[in-house]
């Protein structure tokens, strides 16, 4: 994922049903807010976003913030939308 200085990538809204995120920062800086508590965010760090969780991840550095992203079972489809939630 890669966000411009001062934009955000999810919201209040924003949850994946049913695969866990981790999120891997490759350069930039930010925060990420997760379940309505703040995480910072600099090269080198590894988060867990849990399956659920409310989250938004902001750029608020002067670089682009990139980072990767794996989802565990996969969220999203190779076009981008995201995938129902897994059965167990």
């Amino acid at each position: 994922m890669v966000i411009e200085p001062g934009k955000a990538e999810g919201g209040p809204a924003n949850r994946h049903r049913g695969a866990d995120q981790w999120l891997f920062v490759v350069a930039g800086r930010g925060v990420a807010t997760i379940k309505g508590i703040r995480h910072a965010l600099k090269v080198g760090t590894l988060l867990l976003i849990e399956h659920g969780d409310q989250h938004e991840i902001r750029n608020t550095g002067r670089a682009l913030l990139k980072t990767l992203n794996v989802y565990s079972p996969p969220a999203y489809t190779a076009g981008g939308e995201e995938l129902p939630r897994a059965k167990p």
